[in-house]
């Protein structure tokens, strides 16, 4: 197992809702142009943008966003680095999130799609309950 999907089925599957996992598995068939690499969310978040809407976000940023109805930038960006620091803290490593992260950005889009999905629809098999509240 890669170390991206050590972090992912480890540290971020169990602190995502499934209704936040059927969202990305959602974007990630349809391709969603609002499924962004290479950034947090749109508009970034910038103190002055806390209460803007999202526009699009990166995979985890989509769980809570289109998940979990966080609609804001500021909602979200508190939903992502809860989930980060939730995830580093299960895992016991700093910026563990970092090897899911950098390769989600690095990784073609068509690739990316491909073995996230995967791994998305693994997560939902394999759960028997729902993930988290």
């Amino acid at each position: 197992m890669e170390r991206w999907q050590r972090v992912w089925r480890e540290g971020l599957v169990p602190r995502l809702s499934r209704r936040s996992l059927q969202a990305l598995k959602t974007a990630l068939l349809r391709d969603d142009p609002r499924l962004i690499q290479k950034r947090t969310m749109t508009p970034p978040p910038l103190l002055g943008l806390h209460d803007a809407e999202v526009e699009a976000a990166c995979a985890l940023g989509l769980c809570g966003w289109q998940g979990d109805g966080c609609a804001t930038v500021g909602a979200l960006e508190a939903y992502f680095d809860e989930l980060c620091t939730a995830a580093d803290e299960a895992l016991g490593e700093p910026a563990a999130c970092r090897h899911f992260l950098d390769w989600f950005d690095a990784t073609p889009r068509y690739t990316m799609r491909r073995l996230l999905l995967a791994e998305v629809e693994h997560a939902l098999d394999n759960t028997p309950t729902p993930v988290a509240a």
